[in-house]
């Protein structure tokens, strides 16, 4: 140890700087025989390293003003345009990736003696992975269209742009109620909705009917129940898939919620998050159960293909007006009536929309201990799985109550035991 510490840093610079300038060039060879046009480069895995040290080297003759590194920088780009010209000229090609890599390559001198060496690792892993990547891209950019541009736009928006700008101050006395915390709400619940609508089109699209209530439950649901539902009656063949898709999409609710927790509610999550574990786990177990037993050939789910917009404007208003009532409500019922009140008005939530409230109870202050918003947030849930039961069973028809019925009957009999030792 003590021999590497008499080791100049100028050299373990340079030695850094000369491998990862390697193997850039080593990754551009091996792009270019891919193609078959090595022959058609200005350079490779030699050209490349030299690159790297050439740059190193100015930086590290003039570090005061870097005026050397910036002339070579200059005639370097001479050099690569008159290559790019002639490149055009008997290629026809008007890609500049190469270029642009032989100039950050030229650029890990200065970098290496101005920023840590993490930087300089971050630079060469980046490169090395965006250029192999490339085909990647192209078949992501196939896929997206003006409307994905405008989703992406729109979740940029709500959540880069206007909650820095909302304030965090109360609109009522005695209600912890902001515009913060109402838009903050919105943003967490449509990261969540978008980062399952992006694995649905671009990872799973065309996926199974198990991919599909995963999925779904990210989402919604009582939405998923619902759709797989009204396609299990129509297909009674793959029964079996449809209801433990409607199962697993229960799970994915779980840890749906146990996610919303950790974000608003720390405190809680430490209190609650094995219940959630272990009930996604027992929701899971039975929704596999149900797929093995006299298990089908799987088949692509065509009922959910359609990828819905979830930051549709509308989608965020109804949103935004059920956690504003549901603030005062909960206000109300906790002031005039307790703990009581607010278990039974857990239960009747459940039968509605459970996210707003439960995430204006997170966020709240309504005078109730930990150990009432936790039991809260399960009772909300049984009476939302009885409610997901009751669509399955109409929706799906006869055929499906059997494995619907006992299937919800153990989760939700775990949660109650749950509720009871809170």
């Amino acid at each position: 140890m003590e021999y590497f510490k008499n080791i100049p840093q100028t050299m373990i610079d340079f030695l850094i700087i000369t491998v990862f300038s390697l193997l850039i060039g080593l990754s551009q060879r091996q792009i270019h025989q891919q193609k078959k046009d090595s022959s058609h480069t200005f350079g490779t895995d030699r050209t490349f390293t030299f690159i790297g040290i050439l740059g190193y080297i100015f930086a590290l003759l003039d570090p005061a003003g870097y005026r050397l590194f910036i002339v070579g920088g200059l005639a370097l780009i001479v050099m690569l345009a008159i290559a790019y010209y002639f490149h055009i000229k008997d290629r026809n090609d008007y890609g500049i990736t190469t270029i642009l890599i032989a100039l950050i390559t030229y650029s890990l001198g200065p970098v290496i003696l101005t920023q840590q060496k993490w930087m300089v690792l971050l630079i060469v892993v980046t490169v090395l992975i965006f250029a192999e990547l490339k085909e990647l891209f192209i078949n992501i950019s196939q896929k997206f269209d003006r409307h994905e541009f405008l989703t992406l736009g729109k979740f940029l928006i709500i959540a880069g742009v206007i909650l820095p700008l909302v304030p965090d101050e109360a609109f009522f006395p005695g209600i912890s109620l902001t515009p913060y915390k109402i838009w903050l709400a919105v943003v967490v619940i449509s990261t969540i909705s978008y980062i399952s609508y992006l694995l649905k089109k671009f990872v799973f699209k065309g996926g199974g009917i198990i991919a599909s209530g995963i999925l779904g439950g990210l989402y919604s649901s009582t939405a998923t129940t619902i759709i797989l539902a009204r396609k299990s009656r129509d297909d009674q063949a793959h029964q079996n898939q449809y209801i433990a898709a409607i199962v697993f999409a229960t799970a994915m609710m779980y840890l749906r919620i146990l996610l919303i927790i950790l974000i608003f509610n720390f405190e809680l999550f430490l209190r609650v998050w094995i219940f959630f574990v272990v009930l996604a786990l027992v929701s899971a177990i039975i929704a596999l159960y149900i797929f093995f037993r006299n298990k089908t050939e799987s088949v692509v789910n065509e009922g959910l293909t359609e990828d819905k917009n979830p930051l549709e404007f509308k989608v965020a208003l109804i949103f935004t007006a059920l956690y504003i009532a549901f603030t005062f409500i909960t206000y109300a019922v906790v002031n005039r009536f307790g703990t009581t009140g607010l278990n039974v008005l857990s239960y009747i939530v459940g039968l509605t929309d459970i996210d707003p409230f439960l995430i204006n109870l997170f966020q709240g202050k309504f005078g109730v201990g930990i150990n009432a918003i936790a039991i809260a947030t399960l009772q909300a849930i049984i009476s939302n799985n009885v409610l997901k039961l009751l669509y399955g069973c109409f929706f799906a028809g006869r055929k499906s109550w059997l494995l619907l019925v006992s299937g919800f009957i153990i989760i939700i009999a775990v949660n109650i035991v749950f509720v009871l030792i809170a």
